[in-house]
């Protein structure tokens, strides 16, 4: 039995639509977590240990042509877990002689200051997660730079989806109220335009960064519907797929969120994050679209598909 050709360092939503990208693709995939299982068919490899240990992850990765990592430690363990794990999925690529993908979001560039965020923009993070992302995002490209590994990124906005659960804020506080006829919540500005990235997408973009032989040593913002939308209109869509005659959403106050934040570490790493919806966040994804023609799900099918998983979990 021959080993896969593409393994995949991560079991959560991104790494669940990377697998599925694949598989539509009709490609062999390992996954790996720490568990061991994941929801996946059981003709479908599922490794587990500890990806911060290199000896580990290089075994994983046993065989692989295209490495992927979609990792993502909580948010209150990620200065301590997040680079190490990194490290161990850089150290199987280099071993095994493979592609790696690495999933980031776009943290690193900072505010948007009036302006769509695209690839060239520098890394101006004033918060300490934007600018570990920084740090992460250099130490890849240097591998490549440096022969090491081939490397290329892809960067999502916020996302949403199947599997995006409670963490998404177009997750379980929307979907789940809106089928049950109560009052939405979200985090932010409900009337800032804000870009939402579709999990699906993200799955087939970071497939495509896989294979595409223009991929590598650049970085890529996943696709994006370009027809940016408040969260607001969002939320409104999902209402009326949902068959509600009116939308109920409310903002979570931020005086809320910070006396939250004082017994809830999740909440309270949220909040130097809230920057980013106090004002227009437009992630800029034409370069993928027109370079490897990668096209976004328009929201509107997005959320309709996305509320079919709801309704049949």
């Amino acid at each position: 039995m021959t080993s896969p050709e593409h393994v995949i360092f991560g079991t959560g939503a991104v790494g669940l639509a990377t697998y599925e990208a694949l598989r539509r693709r009709g490609e062999s995939v390992r996954l790996v977590n720490r568990s061991g299982h994941a929801p996946v068919p059981d003709d479908v490899e599922v490794v587990g240990g500890d990806a911060r240990d290199p000896g580990f992850t290089s075994a994983a990765a046993t065989g692989a042509r295209v490495v992927y990592q979609t990792l993502n430690p909580p948010y209150p363990e990620w200065t301590a877990q997040f680079p190490a794990l990194q490290t161990g999925v850089l150290a199987a690529a280099e071993a095994t002689g493979a592609r790696l993908v690495s999933m980031e979001n776009v943290y690193m560039y900072g505010r948007p200051a009036g302006r769509p965020l695209t690839e060239d923009r520098a890394y101006d993070a004033h918060t300490k997660k934007g600018q570990l992302r920084g740090c992460m995002a250099r130490d890849l490209l240097r591998a490549h730079q440096d022969g090491r590994v081939e490397v290329t990124i892809g960067r999502a906005s916020d996302y949403f989806g199947p599997r995006g659960g409670a963490q998404s804020n177009l997750g379980d506080r929307v979907f789940t109220a809106a089928l049950a006829g109560k009052t939405a919540s979200v985090l932010g500005d409900l009337d800032q335009p804000h870009t939402y990235s579709y999990i699906p997408d993200i799955g087939e973009g970071l497939a495509a960064l896989g294979e595409h032989p223009d991929a590598p040593g650049q970085v890529w913002h996943l696709p994006n519907d370009p027809d940016t939308r408040t969260t607001r209109q969002l939320v409104d869509i999902v209402y009326r797929h949902a068959g509600q005659p009116d939308t109920e959403v409310r903002a979570l106050p931020p005086l809320l969120l910070r006396g939250l934040g004082l017994v809830n570490p999740i909440v309270r790493e949220l909040l130097e994050m809230q920057y980013q919806f106090e004002e227009p966040f437009i992630v800029d994804s034409s370069k993928m679209t027109t370079k490897l023609g990668c096209q976004a799900t328009p929201y509107d099918r997005a959320i309709a598909d996305t509320l079919e998983t709801y309704r049949h979990p």
